[in-house]
């Protein structure tokens, strides 16, 4: 928002405009601005050579302010962000809408939802809370039918949209360009003033704060002979101005703000959501494609995150840990492994505080991200049957190259390998990036801090009831094994009674397990004695009805030391694993 005490009050709103590759967009944009940028309307040569979008394009709109928005006269700006259509650029597609507050998405009336007008709608409900649908293209439908034909694919777009969190929302017919790319101009566009009529009801007033670093995400960077080099993009947050050191962390460079403007008008100030262009000087532009430049030494480079996140519904499959996806935080995409956990199955009701993660809790490794369709082993089933999810799941990534990104971004995971023909979601999921990782070692330095166990099953019996407070177990610990190390461990018989691990007996590997306050029930007092007293050789033989199951084990992260958390873990020091058993001993 250009700051001055003769200016008019601007309020600036980022409109994304998705859709499916030949469905409009670009046209609609030019339709509707009144300011093209230098990036506006297709004017790279590539993309006039092959007749498609090919990066982001960028032009506003100003019309006056609605009255809804209480904020007496001014100008209300929209900045129309023109996303490529064109599978191939997905990447470029998800940094655009990074950076919207409202979503128009283009539809070709004769077409209906398309695969990437489906992944558009996907990244709109991960990164924006309105969205305007825009059927475009009508004067192609015969003029007898046309009303019809619109009202049909409203009612369609109305059901595909019903169980999305834009149910309800307009949804505007227009031709863009009446007649196609080759069309005269003086060829009026048709449903423009209305759906700018649309677009006002729908303007609200997005969260705009100027204290705070610095983040700027610049998607163009090009020179300007005698003036420096121009880096355009959109201020994430805190403020700009002339004057102010920026540093474009990526290079480890720093430069002073030259001058700055806003579609054309020299501007003094400007803040988060405002869409501007800095001009440096002695900078090679070809050093910067696009990327981040912020408040000078604010923003780290990182090597791994944990993520909060959530599966996207109409991505295809398991999320499976070990996984390789496409990883997007901000403009920039790279390749990342992924490991999933979630709380313990006691705790996977308890509310999560949001954007924060807890090193203090202990938290349970999955071999796949838990969903109503996964086969994870680890899902805890409640008493009705139903598969019981955690609130909330969580992810370690770890990048094959490292990203410069601020802590709280939006990250998605995708699979962008997949045939693009296919008629499948690429999309895999979304979160938040709550703790990166700068140090390269983060392996020995950092990830012992995080406590995350793995579940494994393994059987053992019960042999015998020894006296009224314990029993007798065996077939769990080789005989090599020290079970000091396990005194103190809690159990649970099926019957009912919990006990402790209080020490070995014998040589061979079992265990003496004491069961304090009820002592042993005469039922499990009965039902061992019911199995076969003794085998030929005068050895006991336990009961083959009696199981031990399971035991527990970490993710391997190796800690040298580890202290006793609580009676019902042990941690085993000096182990290449980090173990924690919790024994349940099962008479069936």
């Amino acid at each position: 928002m250009a700051a001055g005490p003769a200016a008019p009050r601007v309020l600036n709103v980022n409109v994304g405009v998705l859709g499916h590759i030949d469905s409009g967009k670009t046209a609609l944009a030019r339709a509707l601005s009144t300011t093209g940028s230098t990036a506006a309307f297709d004017r790279a040569p590539q993309s006039r050579a092959r007749g498609i979008t090919l990066d982001l394009g960028f032009s506003c709109l100003r019309t006056a302010l609605p009255p809804q928005l209480g904020l007496g006269p001014g100008e209300l700006q929209f900045t129309l962000v023109d996303c490529p259509g064109h599978a191939s650029l997905i990447r470029t597609i998800i940094g655009g809408a990074q950076i919207i507050d409202l979503m128009m998405l283009v539809i070709d009336v004769t077409k209906g939802m398309q695969t990437q007008s489906a992944e558009c709608l996907v990244i709109g409900q991960i990164a924006c809370q309105k969205m305007v649908v825009v059927l475009n293209k009508i004067d192609l439908l015969p003029e007898g039918k046309r009303q019809s034909a619109i009202e049909k694919m409203t009612k369609k777009m109305q059901k595909t949209l019903e169980n999305t969190k834009f149910c309800g929302c307009p949804i505007v017919a227009v031709a863009a360009k009446p007649g196609g790319p080759e069309a005269p101009e003086s060829e009026n566009p048709l449903g423009v003033s209305e759906l700018i009529e649309v677009l006002k009801s729908q303007a609200y007033l997005p969260s705009r704060d100027p204290s705070g670093h610095f983040l700027m995400a610049v998607d163009h960077c090009f020179s300007i002979k005698g003036q420096g080099t121009v880096m355009t993009g959109t201020i994430l947050s805190g403020s700009i101005s002339l004057g102010d050191n920026v540093e474009i962390p990526a290079l480890k460079v720093i430069k002073k703000v030259k001058s700055m403007q806003m579609f054309h008008t020299p501007v003094t100030y400007a803040m988060q959501g405002d869409r501007v262009g800095i001009c440096v000087t002695q900078f090679d532009p070809k050093l910067l494609e696009r990327g981040l430049i912020c408040t000078p030494e604010s923003l780290h480079t990182i090597h791994a995150a944990i993520i909060s996140l959530k599966k996207i519904q109409y991505f295809r499959g398991a999320l499976q840990t070990k996984a390789k996806f496409h990883i997007t935080v901000g403009h920039e995409t790279v390749m990342g492994r992924v490991m999933f956990f979630s709380p313990a199955p006691a705790d996977f009701n308890e509310e999560m505080k949001e954007n924060v993660f807890d090193f203090e809790k202990d938290y349970l490794y999955q071999e796949e991200y838990l969903s109503k369709d996964s086969n994870s082993e680890n899902k805890e089933n409640d008493q009705a049957g139903e598969v019981q999810l955690p609130k909330q799941q969580w992810a370690l990534l770890e990048f094959e190259k490292p990203v410069t990104c601020p802590k709280l971004c939006l990250v998605i995971g995708s699979k962008l390998d997949t045939d693009i023909h296919a008629n499948t979601c690429r999309l895999a999921f979304h979160g938040v990036l709550l703790q990166g990782m700068e140090d390269k070692n983060y392996m020995e330095t950092f990830l012992p801090k995080l406590k995350v166990y793995k579940l494994k099953h393994k059987e053992g019996q019960v042999e015998r009831v020894m006296d009224d407070y314990s029993v007798i177990g065996r077939s769990l610990f080789k005989k090599e094994t020290n079970i000091q190390i396990f005194v103190g461990l809690k159990v649970k018989l099926s019957t009912g009674e919990d006990g402790i691990i209080d020490g070995g007996f014998g040589q061979s590997g079992k265990f003496k397990i004491r069961i304090p306050g009820t002592g042993v029930l005469t039922k499990t007092q009965s039902k061992v004695a019911s199995g076969p007293l003794w085998s030929g050789s005068g050895l006991r033989t336990p009961s083959p009805d009696i199981k031990l199951v399971p035991t527990r084990y970490s993710t391997g992260f190796k800690i040298m030391k580890a202290p006793m958390l609580s009676s019902s873990y042990f941690y085993i020091p000096n182990c290449t694993l980090w173990d924690i058993f919790v024994i349940l001993f099962l008479l069936i």
